[in-house]
């Protein structure tokens, strides 16, 4: 039995506000369970604390929000799937249970390059922030590193956040 390809479809959380009137700009943060991205999301906070800007928090859907075993039933696979990303996005609300202003979470299947960069046109965003690794490991080797190909893909700029572990 191959892979089962993740199901196309687009999981958009709408904003979250604190008694803060939702900011005029825009800031997208990439967001998975690496430190890195952790890093960035608090980066991406702070900033749009002092900019007065909405946050949108954007997770790409990828193989490792399944289960290891590909000849799991689909059910299983999806069960799996749907309880990984709502430990993603408790993480993510638990990251930003101070941030005072609106946010966003978007969470759906794809390349998360393109979605990141889709999410930061469509909003018309001032800046995308994405978390980065300092050591590469065989898996980054092979698959290439996301915030480098963000920062050469995107029509805006593009704030790198340094894994503070990897130092």
């Amino acid at each position: 039995m191959g892979v089962a390809k993740p199901a196309e479809r687009r999981l958009t959380v709408p904003a979250v506000q604190h008694g803060v009137p939702a900011g005029t700009a825009v800031l997208v943060v990439g967001f998975d369970d690496q430190a890195a991205s952790l890093a960035a999301l608090r980066t991406a906070a702070d900033l749009a604390c002092r900019l007065r800007a909405d946050l949108h928090v954007v997770h790409g859907v990828d193989l490792r929000d399944y289960p290891i075993d590909p000849d799991s039933d689909v059910e299983i696979w999806e069960a799996h799937a749907r309880k990984a990303l709502e430990d993603l996005h408790l993480k993510a609300a638990e990251a930003l249970a101070a941030h005072p202003g609106a946010w966003t979470y978007h969470a759906w299947s794809g390349n998360p390059v393109r979605l990141l960069v889709s999410v930061a046109d469509e909003q018309q965003a001032l800046m995308i922030v994405v978390g980065t690794h300092r050591h590469r490991s065989l898996a980054r080797m092979t698959r290439g590193s996301v915030s480098h190909r963000v920062a050469r893909s995107a029509h805006r700029p593009v704030l790198l956040v340094a894994d503070p572990g990897g130092r």
